[in-house]
C-alpha cells in the first residue's frame, strides 16, 4: 500500500465499492437527526428540556438584573447550569447584574436575608449580551464551591438545515451574536474550532459533489485544508492549534491521520482494515482517541501512532468521543441503549466504566464539552427535529439552547 505522502492532493469524485460503504457508516448517523430516531414521535416543542429533582445538590440563587434583556438573559443562564437552582425567597444568593455603560455590566454578590456582601466586580465584552454572560461566569466561579469554571460565554460553531441545506453557524451560547458561516448549498459535516477561537475547520460537499476539508475564518476567508481522492472527513485541531487528526481513505481503509495545521503532506497513524472516525485529542495532545468497528467501539493510541488500545466497555455501541479538557479523565460519547436508542454516556477512563448521563425519552448524541467539565452541549432528536441542550451531566437536566431549525453537530469553545 502506498504511504501517505503519496496521497493524490488533486480534487476527485468519490470512488464507489468500499468507500461509499464507509460513507454510509460515517453520515448516515450524523445526517439522520431530524429524519431518524429510535422512539415515539415527539411534538417539536417538547424536545431537549429534560427536568430531573435532584434535592440538595443545587445552589439556591435570586437573580436580578437592570434591564428586562438582561434579567433575561441571566435568567435563561442560570436555569441552564445544573449547579444552580433559581428562586424568590429565602437563604440564596442574589446575583444582581447592573449595566454600566453600552458593554459593561457589574455583578454585585450577597448571600441570604441579610444580603451579606460576597464580591462585586465589572466585566467588559463587545456588547451587553456578552458583558452579561461574562459577569454571571464570575458569579458561577465566586459561589460554585466546587471549582468549576464559568462557560456562559461559550460559542456554538454547529450544522442547521434552516435554509433546507445544511450549513455552518456560529452563535453565542444561548443564540446571540448569529451568524450563518458557510453558504455552499451542500453537506457539511462536523464543524470544529480552533483552540484560539479564530477558525473552524469542517467537511463540505460544495465542490463536485466530493468531501474535501476546509478551514474558516471568521473573518470569512476560506481555505482548502485538504483535497485528496476518497473521504476526508472527522477534522480536529490539536490542544495547541498546531495539528489536525482527520479520516482519509484515500489508499482504502478509513485511516487516522495527522498534518500541520499550516500544510504539508498528512502522516498516517492507524493501519487496520476497521471502519475508524471521530478523532479526538487528549487535553495534553500526547493521545488521539477515536471510534472503530467492530461496534463501533472506543480506541486511543499515541499521537505518534502505534497499536490502538481499547479504552472503555458496557455497550456495543460507542461512538462520537469527546474528551474534557477540565477533567482528563472523563470521555463523553454516544452510546446505544435498549431499544436502539441513542444516549450520551461518560466514561470515567481511570476505571474504564461507562454511566448514561442524558435521561431523553429520545435520541442524545454528539457531545461537546463546556468548560466546566460538568457539562455538555448535545443534540436532542426526534422524528421531526433535532436541537441543541446543554447537559448536565451529573442529574440529566437538559436545557435548549439552539435558536435554528434542525440544529445538530455543535462544538463549542470558550474564551
Amino acid at each position: 500500500m502506498a504511504r501517505a505522502s503519496a496521497l493524490n492532493l488533486r480534487q476527485r469524485h468519490l470512488p464507489a465499492g468500499p468507500t461509499f460503504y464507509l460513507m454510509h457508516k460515517f453520515t448516515a448517523f450524523l445526517f439522520a437527526a431530524g429524519l431518524l430516531a429510535g422512539s415515539a414521535m415527539f411534538a417539536a416543542t417538547d424536545i431537549g428540556r429534560i427536568e430531573v429533582k435532584v434535592d440538595g445538590q443545587a445552589i439556591p440563587v435570586r437573580v436580578v438584573a437592570s434591564s428586562p434583556e438582561l434579567n433575561r438573559l441571566a435568567n435563561v443562564a442560570f436555569d441552564s447550569h445544573g449547579r444552580y437552582k433559581r428562586v424568590t425567597g429565602g437563604q440564596a444568593y442574589e446575583f444582581r447584574f447592573t449595566s454600566i455603560g453600552a458593554n459593561q455590566v457589574r455583578v454585585d454578590i450577597t448571600k441570604g436575608a441579610a444580603n451579606t456582601p460576597v464580591a462585586s466586580q465589572t466585566v467588559s465584552g463587545t456588547n451587553a449580551a456578552q458583558a452579561l454572560f461574562r459577569a454571571a461566569d464570575v458569579a458561577v466561579e465566586k459561589t460554585n464551591g466546587l471549582g468549576l469554571r464559568g462557560f456562559f460565554t461559550g460559542k456554538l460553531a454547529f450544522v442547521s438545515q434552516r435554509t433546507g441545506k445544511s450549513e455552518v453557524y456560529l452563535s453565542g451560547l444561548y443564540g446571540t451574536d448569529r451568524q450563518q458561516l458557510t453558504h455552499d448549498g451542500a453537506l457539511v459535516l462536523s464543524p470544529r474550532w480552533s483552540p484560539d477561537g479564530a477558525r473552524v475547520i469542517y467537511t463540505s460537499y460544495f465542490r463536485s459533489g466530493a468531501p474535501d476539508i476546509y478551514v474558516h475564518r471568521q473573518s470569512g476567508q476560506r481555505d482548502t485544508f485538504l483535497s485528496v481522492r476518497g473521504t476526508n472527513t472527522g477534522a480536529r485541531f490539536s490542544p495547541n492549534g498546531q495539528q489536525v487528526a482527520m479520516v482519509l481513505t484515500g489508499e482504502g481503509p478509513s485511516e487516522i491521520y495527522v498534518r500541520s495545521a499550516a500544510g504539508g503532506p498528512p502522516s498516517r497513524r492507524t493501519r487496520s482494515d476497521a471502519v475508524k472516525s471521530s478523532p479526538c485529542w487528549s487535553p495534553d495532545g500526547s493521545q488521539i482517541l477515536f471510534a472503530m468497528d467492530p461496534g463501533p467501539q472506543l480506541y486511543v493510541i499515541p499521537a505518534s501512532g502505534g497499536a490502538p488500545r481499547r479504552v472503555a466497555s458496557g455497550f456495543s455501541y460507542m461512538a462520537e468521543p469527546d474528551w474534557s479538557r477540565a477533567n482528563p479523565k472523563k470521555v463523553a460519547c454516544t452510546v446505544r441503549v435498549g431499544g436502539g436508542m441513542f444516549q450520551i454516556a461518560v466514561v470515567d477512563l481511570g476505571t474504564r466504566q461507562t454511566k448514561v448521563v442524558s435521561k431523553a425519552p429520545y435520541d442524545a448524541v454528539e457531545p461537546s464539552w463546556l468548560a466546566d467539565g460538568r457539562h455538555v452541549v448535545c443534540t436532542m432528536r426526534d422524528r421531526r427535529t433535532s436541537v441543541l441542550v446543554i447537559l448536565d451531566t451529573e442529574t440529566g437536566n437538559s436545557f435548549p439552547v439552539s435558536t435554528l431549525p434542525a440544529s445538530m453537530q455543535a462544538s463549542v469553545w470558550t474564551p
